[in-house]
């Protein structure tokens, strides 16, 4: 395990416990980690509302429960000073975010998020990455859903491909197949203050259009729009747009950027979503086009989810077709157990903060992919009930 600078009573804090993705977390870990395991602690604001959490998730008396105020610089810093890692559920986190990042960043601490909003994250980076270069603090932007599986798959597809065709694949498909679990109201209020944000000064608006809106100083090749229904010869399907694109794609080309353009720069990536062949899948595609999951009067509020059961009856099937110029194809799955929004990002960005404890990249600004990559791969495996292989 990496240790920090001066002792830490900490190796993991889950900020924002009470929250409804932070008790999630919290659960997790209390069941995840043993007495002999690594430290880690519950924090927030409300010592009360703590305290239930605590005792509801079986939280045993070896973990402590902390206070901060995030409006409070002093609060912050003395929060990342006690840890080497800190899992972040408190968003948006364009509104909620900076303090306990800034934070990390000059006390070296690690930092995960479930951060989808690539208007503050690239603010972030120009912001802080050098900084966080330079104490050693790993941040790790998009700890979960968005966009782990697809950062992951195309990681995986590539690996795969560069050991069968002796190179990456320079075009990649990502394509969601099937899905069950709606969004979080996180998720919803995080676009609310994106548009908010893009309205309030549109000079932000090319970094939320551009592919490489987390790339500074790199653009590559135009990159297919994804924002309408098309029919894919390649696999006889109709597509939609998928809304969770614009934040992936742009985490994907953030991280092959990051770890010297291993799928080539002249990589092309998009992500939509198949609906089936003929005028079903068509029917069907124009109508997810037209009816959007997320961004409406009926969007769950921050702090609202599925109970359990329906938590435990989501999953999520992803497929990335990687294409070689001379007509070879590579097919790779990402398959999760549990509702994509809840049940399994929490234990993604869980297993995100212990394989932090163990790697040993540099600082900086970051993506999972480009900090952990199979490591976390292999936790996820085993732990959080994500299948990841090649398809035949």
């Amino acid at each position: 395990m990496r240790e920090k600078a001066g002792y830490r009573p900490f190796d993991i804090v889950v900020w924002g416990a009470t929250g409804f993705t932070g008790r999630l977390v919290a659960e997790y870990l209390a069941h995840r980690i043993g007495e002999d395991g690594p430290r880690w602690a519950l924090a927030g604001r409300d010592p009360a509302k703590l305290e239930r959490v605590h005792a509801e998730i079986g939280a045993g008396a070896n973990v402590p429960i902390l206070t901060a105020d995030a409006a409070d610089a002093d609060s912050m810093a003395e929060l990342a000073r006690s840890t080497a890692v800190v899992l972040t559920t408190v968003g948006p986190y364009q509104l909620y975010g900076e303090p306990l990042l800034a934070a990390c960043v000059a006390e070296g601490t690690d930092y995960a998020d479930l951060c989808g909003e690539p208007v503050w994250m690239r603010q972030m980076i120009d912001r802080y990455h050098a900084a966080a270069r330079t104490s050693g603090a790993r941040i790790a932007f998009s700890s979960g859903f968005d966009s782990i599986p697809f950062d992951l798959g195309v990681l995986m597809l590539q690996q795969a491909a560069t050991a069968r065709f002796g190179a990456p694949c320079p075009r990649v498909k990502g394509r969601v197949r099937g899905m069950k679990g709606g969004a979080s109201g996180g998720t919803a209020a995080s676009l609310k203050a994106t548009l908010a944000a893009l309205k309030a000064d549109p000079a932000l608006l090319p970094i939320m259009l551009s592919p490489f809106g987390l790339t500074p100083g790199f653009a590559g090749p135009p990159q297919p729009r994804g924002d309408a229904v098309q029919f894919d010869e390649a696999l006889n399907a109709w597509e939609a747009p998928f809304i969770m694109a614009a934040i992936n794609t742009k985490n994907v080309h953030r991280t092959n950027a990051l770890l010297g353009h291993p799928y080539g720069r002249d990589f092309v990536y998009d992500e939509m979503v198949l609906t089936g062949p003929g005028e079903a899948g068509e029917a069907a595609a124009r109508h997810l086009a037209s009816n959007p999951s997320i961004g409406t009067a009926n969007d769950p509020k921050p702090g609202q989810g599925p109970d359990k059961a329906a938590r435990d009856s989501g999953f999520y099937d992803l497929l990335f077709i990687g294409e070689m110029p001379d007509g070879r194809s590579l097919r790779y799955a990402v398959k999760g157990r549990y509702d994509p929004g809840y049940g399994s990002t929490s234990r993604m960005i869980a297993e995100t903060g212990l394989a932090l404890l163990r790697c040993d990249a540099d600082g900086g600004v970051s993506t999972p992919g480009a900090l952990l990559g199979e490591a976390l791969v292999d936790r996820l495996r085993n732990h959080a009930e994500i299948a990841f292989a090649v398809e035949a």
